[in-house]
């Protein structure tokens, strides 16, 4: 019998996963699909772990997310049947660390990718920046991994995110490319704002969850009201299981809005009081929702997030003893470095 070289058997392996894939994208991913992945992205600190935590019944006090960490969900289908598997990715850090996306979004997943956007209600400050960087980034890496995979199958049909005919809006929006859930966070805290700021967070949430055909849902891990419609939502997304029929738009109550069931005309314009529209010099709807919201909410400046890019300089990965360690090594490093400038300095001198 002859002997197979190593790269042989490469070769043929990477072979067959091609033809796996090429042959996947044929079939109706909603129906065969035993895995699927979900990507968590937000605020920072804006309670993605203990959500996550809660949607997986998980018993456990959250740690700080580093970087970007990964878990995974089971559920039972049957007897005798395989468990369906959701792979978890969470990243952390904000908007400080949005390059990693292109970790958990690849041409493997992408087929049974789900986005969650988490973002924190209690700082309204910081969420137009947040959703829109974050977003972006998303929406990049997806469009260059689906480019990539439309190459690799010679401009094969790529199986795509279609919505019906009678999706409210449909020729205005601009539908994310993968499903995508909005989640605002911490509501226990948002609801002790002023009316009119809620108002105005509330109807902007509601605005770019529609433009991007998204659902919308606002939570607070201390309601178990709110935290079982939330994992009704995940659940949908990580398992496919029913989502539940409740909508609510009150801006008085929790939000709790399907992807589908709002529209423009529900939304109504943005809230403008004290600002003049014509002022604001918007290019487009979405610019106009930004402009008036950064007016009642000025955004939070980003230099500080830029800074703490290393997350061993970041508050929240904080450990004494080796941070301790780490300062003086450093302060011996700047020694050395002073006395090996000195040493030059006197050999210079001596010639």
């Amino acid at each position: 019998m002859p002997k197979i070289s190593s790269d042989t058997l490469w070769e043929q392996a990477a072979a067959e996963v091609h033809s796996r894939e090429a042959e996947g994208g044929e079939e109706d991913a909603g129906e065969t699909l035993s895995e699927r992945t979900v990507f968590l992205m937000g605020s920072k600190s804006g309670g993605k772990t203990s959500i996550l935590l809660r949607c997986l019944d998980r018993d456990e006090p959250p740690k700080p997310t580093l970087a970007l960490e990964y878990t995974f969900g089971r559920r039972a289908r049957g007897h005798n049947i395989p468990k369906d598997i959701a792979h978890l990715w969470e990243l952390g850090g904000g908007t400080s660390l949005s390059d990693l996306v292109r970790i958990p979004i690849t041409a493997a997943s992408i087929r049974s990718l789900s986005v969650i956007l988490i973002v924190d209600l209690s700082k309204p400050n910081g969420l137009w920046g947040t959703t829109e960087r974050l977003l972006e980034a998303a929406q990049n890496q997806l469009q260059k991994v689906s480019s990539k995979a439309q190459q690799a199958q010679k401009g094969k049909r790529q199986t795509a995110r279609v919505l019906p005919k009678d999706y409210p809006d449909r020729e205005l929006i601009s539908p994310f490319p993968v499903p995508l859930l909005i989640v605002g966070s911490k509501y226990d805290i948002f609801q002790e704002l002023d009316s009119d700021k809620r108002k105005v967070v509330c109807k902007t949430l509601r605005f770019v969850a529609h433009y991007y055909a998204a659902s919308l849902i606002f939570t607070s891990i201390k309601s178990e009201s709110l935290m079982s419609k939330t994992k009704s939502f995940f659940s949908h997304l990580a398992f496919a299981l029913d989502r539940g029929k409740t909508v609510s738009c009150d801006s008085t109550k929790p939000l709790v809005i399907p992807a589908g069931s709002d529209s423009f005309s529900q939304i109504g314009s943005p809230h403008t009081t004290d600002v003049d529209i014509p002022s604001l010099h918007a290019k487009n709807p979405k610019d106009l929702w930004k402009k008036v919201y950064e007016r009642v909410f000025p955004q939070e400046n980003t230099s500080e997030q830029r800074e703490l890019k290393d997350p061993a300089r970041d508050p929240q990965y904080s450990e004494p003893q080796i941070d301790a360690t780490r300062a003086q090594k450093d302060q011996e490093l700047d020694q050395y470095k002073r006395d090996a400038a000195k040493s030059w300095k006197g050999l210079e001198l001596e010639t």
